[in-house]
C-alpha cells in the first residue's frame, strides 16, 4: 500500500553481518582440505588460523580420510655412505608443490643435531631404519642409539641394550610410535642367535630404561605328514658360519616380519605383546631374494605381500597377495593381482632390472636399474588403481631408505595438548621427544607456515 494512504513505509532490514571464514563449519572445512595436493599443503593451511587448526586436530576420522586419498609423502631417501660419518639425503624435488619444497628446506636432513665424536675418526652413525617419520641411527663407537625426526628435529639419544642382550651381531632395531602421542616411543631390539633362539629388549622413552626379556626358542612350522606319520618340528638350521637363516625384519602396522631365507614362512613379532608366531607364505616364495620380496599394508590396513618372480623387467612379473579370510573363514594368502614388469618399467631403455624397496599404505616402491645408459630410478605403483608415478629419475641409488613424512604432531590433539591454548597459528610448545631445547619445523615460529617465503605464496 502506498504512503499516500497514510501508512508508514516498511522498515528497512538491517544489513546482514558478513560471513567470516572462521564461520565455516568443520565438516565443510574437511571437504575443502581433502582437495589439497599433499600433506605439507595441509600443514600450511591448518597453521593459517586457530579455526583451521582445530578442525584438523579434532578429527581422527578426517586424518584417516586424508591419508586414504593421498599417497605416502616421500620427501627423499637416505643413502648409506661408504666412508662418511653420516648418511646422505637425496630430496624429492617438485617444482609444482611449493609446500613440499618448503617442508624439505625447513627440515634437518643434513642431520646437524647428531653429535660428532671428533676424538675418533672411525666414529659414525649408521642408519638402522626409517619408520613413522623417525630415522634410527646406531653408533657402535660411542655405543649409542639416536632416534631423530628431521622434520620436527625431535632427538633422543640413549645407550645400546645391556650386554646380556647384545651377544650376537645379528639384530634389528624398530621404533614404535603412537600417532596420538608422538612424544613417547618404544625402541624394540630383537637379536637372533643362530636360528634357534631370540631375545627381545625394549627401551621406553618414559622410563629411560631397557627391559630385557629372556631368550626364547624360535618358532618353526611343522613339517607336513609323510606316509601317514605325524608332522614333526624341523631342527634349527645354521650355515657353516652360524649366520641366522632370516632376512632383516620388516615393520608393518605394529608387527615385525622376518622372511626365512630358504623356507616359505615368516617369523612374526607382535610389538605390543612381544610374542612370536609364524605365518606361512605361498610355497613359490620358499627361496627368493630379499630384494624381490616385501610385506606391507594396503590403504585399508590389510596385510599384503608383493614379490617379483625375476629381476629382469623384460620377463618378470610383480605379484600381489592379500592376507584375507576365505569363504570358510580361514585366513590365508589370496592372490590379488599380477603386473608384468614391462608394463611400467621402460624396457626400451636398455636392459632393466627391478627390485622392491618398500610397500607402504597401498603403494609399492620399485627401483629400476638400466644398463645402457647406466642409470637408476624410483617409481611408485598404486595397488588400488594401478597408476604409476616416477619419483626419482637417474638420481636414485639403491640400497637406500625412502623417508616418508609422518602425520605431524602439530595436527594431532592428544589429551594433554587438548588443554593447550591456541595462540595465533601455533599451539603452546610441549617439547619434542627426548629434548627440551629442540626447535620444531612444524610448530610455532619455526613452522612450515613461517618457513614458506612470500615467493612461495
Amino acid at each position: 500500500m502506498s504512503p499516500e494512504l497514510g501508512l508508514p513505509p516498511p522498515a528497512k532490514r538491517p544489513p546482514s553481518a558478513p560471513t567470516a571464514i572462521t564461520d565455516i563449519g568443520d565438516d565443510l572445512l574437511h571437504e575443502i582440505f581433502l582437495l589439497l595436493p599433499s600433506l605439507p599443503s595441509l600443514v600450511r593451511a591448518a597453521l593459517a588460523c586457530s579455526t583451521f587448526l582445530h578442525a584438523v586436530r579434532s578429527s581422527p576420522a578426517f586424518r584417516r580420510r586424508f591419508q586414504a586419498l593421498h599417497p605416502p609423502q616421500v620427501l627423499g631417501f637416505f643413502i648409506e655412505p661408504c666412508h662418511d660419518a653420516l648418511p646422505t639425503f637425496a630430496p624429492f624435488r617438485s617444482r609444482s608443490d611449493q609446500d613440499l619444497a618448503a617442508a624439505v628446506r625447513g627440515s634437518d636432513f643434513f642431520l646437524t643435531r647428531l653429535p660428532e665424536n671428533s676424538s675418533d675418526s672411525h666414529s659414525r652413525w649408521d642408519l638402522a631404519s626409517c619408520h613413522s617419520g623417525y630415522a634410527v641411527f646406531i653408533n657402535l663407537t660411542t655405543e649409542q642409539i639416536a632416534a631423530y625426526n628431521p622434520l620436527t628435529q625431535a632427538l633422543d639419544i640413549f645407550p645400546l641394550p645391556p650386554e646380556e642382550a647384545a651377544v650376537s651381531p645379528f639384530f634389528d632395531f624398530h621404533i614404535v610410535i603412537s600417532v596420538e602421542d608422538q612424544r613417547a616411543f618404544r625402541m624394540v631390539f630383537v637379536q637372533r642367535r643362530n636360528t634357534s633362539q631370540l631375545c627381545v629388549a625394549v627401551f621406553s622413552s618414559a622410563t629411560r630404561e631397557w627391559q630385557v626379556l629372556p631368550w626364547v626358542e624360535t618358532p618353526t612350522p611343522p613339517q607336513p605328514e609323510v606316509d601317514g606319520a605325524p608332522p614333526t618340528l624341523p631342527q634349527p638350521e645354521d650355515d657353516a658360519d652360524g649366520v641366522p637363516s632370516f632376512y632383516s625384519g620388516m615393520q608393518v602396522n605394529g608387527f615385525v616380519y622376518w622372511k626365512h631365507m630358504t623356507q616359505a614362512y615368516v617369523l612374526v613379532l607382535n610389538t605390543v605383546t612381544l610374542q612370536f608366531s609364524i605365518v606361512d607364505l605361498p610355497v613359490v616364495l620358499g627361496v627368493i631374494d630379499y630384494k624381490l620380496f616385501r610385506l606391507g599394508q594396503s590403504k585399508d590396513g590389510e596385510l599384503c605381500l608383493v614379490s617379483a618372480d625375476d629381476y629382469d623387467a623384460n620377463i618378470g612379473s610383480l605379484v600381489v597377495w592379500f592376507w584375507r579370510a576365505d569363504d570358510d573363514g580361514v585366513e590365508k594368502w589370496m592372490l590379488e593381482e599380477t603386473f608384468p614388469l614391462g608394463t611400467f618399467i621402460d624396457v626400451t631403455n636398455g636392459n632393466a632390472t627391478v627390485q622392491i624397496e618398500e610397500v607402504i599404505d597401498g603403494y609399492v616402491y620399485l627401483s629400476a636399474k638400466y644398463v645402457g645408459p647406466q642409470s637408476e630410478s624410483l617409481v611408485s605403483l598404486c595397488l588400488e588403481t594401478g597408476n604409476l608415478k616416477k619419483l626419482f629419475d637417474d638420481t636414485y641409488t639403491s640400497p637406500a631408505n625412502p623417508y616418508i613424512m609422518a602425520w605431524p604432531p602439530s595436527l594431532v590433539c592428544n589429551r594433554e595438548e587438548s588443554q593447550a591454548n591456541v595462540v595465533g597459528v601455533s599451539v603452546a610448545d610441549v617439547g619434542p621427544v627426548g629434548t627440551k631445547e629442540s626447535p620444531s619445523v612444524l610448530d610455532g615460529k619455526n613452522s612450515i607456515a613461517s618457513k614458506v617465503t612470500a615467493e612461495d605464496i
